[in-house]
């Protein structure tokens, strides 16, 4: 099992542990580009053509509502294939 599967299985299981990083990585894989904030923001937003516009804060560890987020956006995307 890869890296990623490993990340992709604890988003799944809405580990509590999860860093912003490693939801952003998720992201990105599946195509979603990031936008960094401007001037007072701790949000970042990312965004996919098609595809309703996440936003994530940079904050570790994340809250379990932004972990449910980025699984349900994850999820849909794999149905969909």
């Amino acid at each position: 099992m890869s890296q990623f599967d490993k990340l992709l299985e604890r988003i799944m299981n809405l580990d509590k542990n999860l860093r912003f990083e490693e939801l952003a990585k998720a992201l990105k894989r599946n195509g979603y580009k990031q936008k960094q904030p401007k001037g007072g923001s701790s949000h970042y937003i990312f965004r996919k053509d098609g595809k309703m516009p996440v936003s994530l804060p940079k904050a570790t560890p994340m809250k379990r509502a932004y972990i449910e987020l980025v699984r349900d956006t994850l999820f849909e995307q794999e149905s969909e294939v």
